[in-house]
């Protein structure tokens, strides 16, 4: 996830290296090698722009619509409505972002990097920067205690340890209940994204594109809400904002957070291989192409997580593949229903909160728990 194309993928296993420089691959290595294989002679490997050629299209009509409504609906309640459709529209951008910065949609990987920078700071208002060293890391270490920043402490705990330090005093009450603020906090979770990308701009020391960055977030951040402020008025104005922020960070949080969040969590030292390290801390949303669209692709978790840069149009392909080698090795492979997914995760936060040690009563987590 940098800007290079030769740079090193820490999210995929690399194979131990012998003095005198010949690789040697374990067990867990050669069955992931085995499965890649497989994925590679079904022809599911290649990435191209052509996949993602209808998306763009229908983005940017939808932009144009959206743009169209805003600018002649004057002060109409309906404008509202519109506020809704950008916050729908935003994060779609945003999965096409997310896409680019995995390397999925070109061949070379400076024209992803560019394509993520440029739609994901100056369209959707996210940096770049801050993303490629958050979400790298998680893909390495999904849901391991200390490594992924996606399960760190914050207003959430999401560890039975962190909901422990907070247990008395309005601290204690809210983490008892922290399963049913989830979707309400995801309202200000636009905020927290905006905020993070200002953050990273400005207090990053080792920011590659600060100026790019930093240009395109403005134009963003203060050059759209300038343009609905003039055309809507003060207070539609602020009204239209508030409703496409909240919708923004509804949308993207709903999307994210059933992929990993009520999955065993991995204690830090643990020695987990990288095949099982992704597919069992990973959830399936089942629910076919709506739900394909709607999460971006994201709802293929598992599969993401085993090939990265996997084109999204993909990953539904390669569906059938994982789930016979998952079946023929005796892997867990999680898959429910989006609503499903939303009532696991409320619950297991709430079970975080009240302080079991186990919220998920697994016995799958008990091979992670160090020895």
């Amino acid at each position: 996830m940098t800007m290079t194309q030769d740079a090193v993928d820490t999210t995929q296993p690399q194979p131990a290296v012998q003095a005198q420089g010949r690789p040697v691959r374990n067990r867990q290595t050669n069955e992931f090698f085995e499965l890649a294989q497989r994925v590679k002679d079904a022809g599911l490997m290649e990435r191209g722009a052509q996949s993602y050629i209808g998306r763009a299209v229908v983005l940017v009509l939808a932009f144009a619509a959206a743009g169209t409504l805003l600018a002649v609906l004057g002060s109409s309640i309906w404008q509202l409505a519109v506020a809704v459709l950008f916050g729908v529209l935003f994060t779609q951008v945003a999965f096409l972002s997310h896409d680019a910065a995995h390397q999925q949609v070109f061949d070379n990987g400076r024209k992803n990097a560019w394509l993520s920078l440029m739609v994901g700071n100056g369209i959707v208002g996210l940096s770049y920067g801050w993303w490629a060293q958050k979400h790298g890391k998680h893909h390495a270490n999904p849901n391991v205690i200390g490594k992924d920043g996606d399960i760190a402490p914050g207003t959430i705990a999401f560890v039975p340890e962190d909901a422990a330090a907070r247990n008395t005093g309005i601290a204690g009450w809210f983490v008892k209940r922290q399963g049913w603020f989830l979707f309400p906090l995801l309202l200000f979770f636009g905020l927290v994204l905006h905020y993070n990308a200002v953050a990273t701009v400005v207090q990053s020391k080792k920011l590659k594109h600060r100026k790019v960055e930093a240009a395109l977030l403005t134009v963003r951040l203060i050059g759209f809400p300038a343009l609905v402020l003039w055309l809507l008025g003060p207070w539609l104005g602020l009204a239209f904002l508030a409703v496409q922020v909240a919708v923004f960070g509804v949308y993207m949080g709903a999307s994210f957070a059933p992929n990993h969040k009520g999955m065993p969590l991995i204690p830090k030292d643990s020695k987990v291989d990288f095949l099982q390290r992704q597919i069992l801390t990973s959830r399936n949303i089942r629910g076919g192409r709506l739900i394909d669209w709607g999460m971006g692709g994201l709802n293929y978790q598992i599969e993401h997580h085993l090939f990265p840069r996997m084109a999204s149009a993909n990953l539904h392909k390669v569906q059938p593949l994982v789930k016979e080698f998952c079946a023929e090795r005796g892997i867990t492979y999680t898959e429910t229903g989006l609503m499903e997914s939303y009532g696991i995760v409320i619950r297991y936060l709430n079970r975080v909160g009240l302080g079991y040690s186990d919220p998920m009563e697994c016995p799958i987590t008990a091979q992670f728990r160090p020895r």
